[in-house]
C-alpha cells in the first residue's frame, strides 16, 4: 500500500499535497472503483478532524443559521445512496501537455475520475431546514484543507448554483463505498455534486454559505476556469467550469502495447456530465473512415459513467484505435487535442487514440 491506504499501483504526481491517479487497469477491474485506488486531488494538507467536536455551520441569505453536529445529520434527516462519477477538471491533461508543455500543472492521465456510491443526507433537506431568502441563488462550500498556493492562501471553497444545490442528488456524504470517509476522501464529511467537475466536491466540509453571486474564492474565481490559448489566469478571466464534459477513454489496451493479432477486446470509460447521459461510443480502426458501436455495460444510473467494450479484429502490424462517446444531447467528442489546448490544461476530452502493435501468433 502507499501513503493514506492507497495501492502500491496508483500513479502519485504529487506527495503534499496529496495528488494521485488510478491506474487504467484499476478503472477497468469493475464499474465501481474501489476505495484504496480511487483518486485524490488536493491542495494543501490533509486537515486532522475530531468527529466528536466537528460542526458544520450554514449561513448567509438564510431565515435560520445552524449549526449541525454529525449526530444530527445521522438522526435528524432521512439518508441517500447515490451513486456518482468524479471527474477532474484536469482529467487527461497529458495529451494536452504533449501538444504544448503547461508548466506548473501536473500531468493527470485518464484515471482522475472514479465512480463510488455515496451515502449521507440530501444537501436540499439540510437547505430547507435553513430556509434560503429570496435573494439567494448560490450556495457556497468551505473545507477545513487550507492551501498556501492559492493567491492569498486560503481555505479550499466554491458553489454551485442554488437550483442544483436543491436536487436530490447532491449530497452531503460520510460514507463511500459502504464504509466511512477516509480522511483522504474527506472525513467526516464532503459534498459531493454529481455531473460537476470534482472541485465542486468540497472535502473536509465546515461550512455552507446560501449567496446571491457565485463563490468569489482563488479555486472558483481564478484557478478552475477555462481560458482561451492565448489567456493568462487572474479574477474572473475565462470561463467557470462547472458541469463535466462529454469525456471517454480507452483502459484496455495501453497505447503501445503488443497484443496477438485476431479479436481483440478494447475496453474503456465514457461519462456525460449535466443533465446528459451517455447514449453511444463508437470504436474506429480507419482513422474514423468508418465505425463500429461499442457495447455499453452495466448502467448504474444516470449520474455515473458507462463502462462499454468492443471485440475488433486486428490483422498482423501497426493499429490506431479511436473511440468516440456520444451523449443524449447528440453532441460528440472533439477529434483533436491540438484545437482543445488551453493555459491550465482543462477539459481535455477529444477523442482518445491508442496505438498497438499486433503480432502474428
Amino acid at each position: 500500500m502507499s501513503r493514506h491506504g492507497k495501492r502500491a499501483d496508483v500513479i502519485v504526481h504529487e506527495e503534499e499535497p496529496f495528488n494521485a491517479e488510478t491506474g487504467r487497469a484499476a478503472l477497468a477491474e469493475s464499474p465501481l472503483t474501489a476505495t484504496d485506488a480511487f483518486y485524490v486531488r488536493g491542495h494543501g494538507a490533509i486537515p486532522e478532524v475530531d468527529p466528536a467536536t466537528w460542526r458544520l455551520r450554514v449561513h448567509g441569505l438564510v431565515e435560520r443559521d445552524l449549526d449541525l453536529s454529525l449526530t444530527t445529520l445521522f438522526e435528524a434527516f432521512r439518508e441517500h445512496i447515490e451513486t456518482a462519477t468524479l471527474q477532474c477538471a484536469g482529467n487527461r491533461r497529458a495529451g494536452l501537455i504533449a501538444v504544448r508543455d503547461i508548466p506548473g500543472e501536473a500531468p493527470w492521465g485518464p484515471g482522475a475520475t472514479g465512480t463510488a456510491t455515496w451515502t449521507g443526507v440530501a444537501l436540499a433537506d439540510v437547505l430547507a431546514l435553513a430556509r434560503p431568502l429570496r435573494d439567494a441563488a448560490h450556495v457556497g462550500f468551505v473545507g477545513g484543507d487550507f492551501c498556501p498556493a492559492a493567491r492569498p492562501a486560503q481555505h479550499f471553497g466554491g458553489s454551485i448554483p442554488l437550483d442544483k444545490a436543491c436536487r436530490p442528488e447532491v449530497l452531503l456524504a460520510w460514507a463511500m463505498n459502504g464504509a466511512p470517509l477516509a480522511p483522504v476522501h474527506g472525513a467526516p464529511l464532503r459534498v459531493v455534486v454529481p455531473g460537476y467537475i470534482g472541485a465542486r466536491s468540497v472535502k473536509w466540509l465546515e461550512r455552507i454559505e446560501v449567496r446571491a453571486t457565485p463563490w468569489r474564492g482563488y479555486f472558483q474565481h481564478v484557478a478552475y476556469r477555462l481560458l482561451p490559448e492565448d489567456g493568462t489566469p487572474g479574477p474572473g478571466a475565462g470561463m467557470p467550469l462547472g458541469i463535466v464534459a462529454l469525456n471517454a477513454d480507452v483502459l484496455s489496451p495501453a497505447d503501445g502495447e503488443t497484443v496477438p493479432a485476431g479479436p481483440v477486446v478494447v475496453c474503456g470509460y465514457a461519462f456525460a456530465g449535466g443533465e446528459r447521459h451517455v447514449a453511444r461510443v463508437d470504436v474506429s480502426l480507419d482513422h474514423g473512415a468508418t465505425w463500429s458501436q461499442a457495447e455499453l455495460l452495466e448502467d448504474l444510473g444516470r449520474w455515473a459513467w458507462r463502462h462499454w467494450r468492443a471485440r475488433v479484429d486486428l490483422a498482423p502490424g501497426e493499429h490506431e484505435i479511436v473511440v468516440r462517446a456520444w451523449d443524449s444531447s447528440a453532441a460528440t467528442q472533439p477529434e483533436d487535442e491540438a484545437a482543445l489546448w488551453n493555459p491550465k490544461g482543462y477539459v481535455n476530452n477529444a477523442r482518445p487514440r491508442v496505438r498497438v502493435r499486433a503480432a502474428a501468433p
